[in-house]
């Protein structure tokens, strides 16, 4: 099972244990590969939809003032693009269920 926390080997082990024709290399290979895809995608501004579980698109902040938590000064923010993920609502729904049922478990 996972710990509390699921990386990118567990999900590589997740892989090789479900699909026995493969190797752990190759595994490790799909994995690198689709991650790799998916990273490029959103560097050249596309949208990923990958239906039943969520889509990724890149989300513009507009550059603005901040300040230095030390010295108090203001300090200027440059504009930044970051992943955004907004889950599909059968992954919404499964989790939601799927919580449920593990909490029901824990309180009998």
């Amino acid at each position: 099972m996972f710990s509390s926390v699921m990386t990118r080997s567990d999900l590589v082990e997740e892989l090789a244990a479900r699909f026995s024709q493969l190797t752990h290399r190759d595994a490790e290979y799909a994995v690198k590969t689709i991650l790799d895809a998916m990273s490029e995608a959103l560097v050249r501004g596309h949208r990923i939809e990958i239906r039943g579980f969520g889509s990724f698109s890149i989300n513009r902040r507009p550059p603005r003032m901040g300040r230095n938590p030390r010295s108090g000064e203001s300090v200027q923010i440059p504009e930044k693009r970051v992943p955004h993920f907004k889950p599909g609502k059968a992954l919404r729904e499964a989790v939601d269920q799927r919580t449920a049922e593990i909490e029901a478990d824990g309180q009998r």
